[in-house]
C-alpha cells in the first residue's frame, strides 16, 4: 500500500506545480516593475479607490489600510476595500490597478453579480472541503475507502470553488480597466501597464484551478487503484 503523497501519480500535477511558480514570478515581476512606474492622476491608490467607489454611488464601502505586501482585498461582510500600504498609500500604476480592482469587486457585491454570489455560497464547504479533504483521504487507507471518497468529494467542493473564482477575477478586472478609463485615472499609454499587473494576478488563480484539478485527478487514480 503506497503512501499517497510519494505516489508515483505525483508527476501528474508537475505541470500545473511549474505554472504556478511561474505564475507567481510574473506577479511579482509585474508588480515590482510597475510598482516604479508613477501614474499620470498622481493619486494614490485609496483616493482611486474612493473615487471608482463614489462615482459608482458607494459612499458606504469603506478603503482602508491593511499590513503585508500583495494583502489587498475586499471584504463583502463588513463592505471595506482593504489595500496593502505600499497600494493604499502608493501613486504608481501597480497601486492604480490592484485599488481599481478591489473596487470592481465591491461594484460585482453592490449589483449582485451571479458568480461572486455563488462562489460566497460555496465558502463554507470549499473552506471545510481545503482543510479535511487529505486528511480523511490519508485515513481511508487505514480506516476504509468510504472516507476517501468523502475526502474527494471535499476536495471536488473546494475545487468548484476556485473555478468559480476565475470569472469573479476576471470580471473585476475587466471592470477595474473600464473604470479607470472612464474616469481618466489612467492615459492611453498606460493602460498597457494596468492590464500587465491585472493578467499577471489573474494567471495565479488560473494555476491554482488547474493544479487543483490535476491534484483531483491524481486522488481519483489512487483511490481506483486501492479498488481493484
Amino acid at each position: 500500500m503506497p503512501f499517497f503523497f510519494w505516489d508515483p501519480t505525483m508527476i501528474i500535477v508537475l505541470p500545473a506545480l511549474a505554472l504556478a511558480i511561474y505564475a507567481q514570478f510574473k506577479v511579482r515581476s509585474a508588480y515590482n516593475k510597475y510598482s516604479e512606474v508613477e501614474s499620470s492622476s498622481y493619486r494614490t491608490g485609496a483616493e482611486i479607490a474612493r473615487a471608482i467607489l463614489d462615482s459608482n454611488g458607494l459612499y458606504d464601502v469603506r478603503v482602508e489600510e491593511t499590513p503585508g505586501t500583495l494583502t489587498d482585498h475586499y471584504d463583502p461582510r463588513d463592505k471595506t476595500v482593504r489595500l496593502s500600504s505600499g497600494n493604499y498609500y502608493g501613486r504608481s500604476l501597480a497601486a492604480a490597478a490592484i485599488a481599481a480592482h478591489e473596487c470592481g469587486h465591491a461594484l460585482q457585491d453592490a449589483q449582485d453579480y451571479s458568480f461572486l454570489r455563488f462562489r460566497h455560497s460555496l465558502f463554507p464547504v470549499a473552506n471545510i472541503g481545503s482543510m479535511a479533504a487529505f486528511p480523511l483521504f490519508l485515513a481511508g487507507f487505514f480506516f476504509g475507502p468510504k472516507l476517501m471518497l468523502l475526502g474527494i468529494l471535499l476536495f471536488t467542493a473546494a475545487l468548484l470553488f476556485q473555478v468559480v473564482t476565475l470569472p469573479v477575477e476576471f470580471n473585476a478586472s475587466s471592470r477595474a480597466m473600464s473604470q479607470m478609463v472612464s474616469l481618466g485615472i489612467l492615459r492611453n499609454v498606460e493602460e498597457r501597464g494596468a492590464r500587465k499587473v491585472l493578467n499577471a494576478a489573474a494567471l495565479t488563480y488560473v494555476a491554482g484551478a488547474l493544479m487543483s484539478a490535476l491534484e483531483l485527478v491524481r486522488l481519483l487514480l489512487i483511490f481506483n487503484s486501492q479498488e481493484e
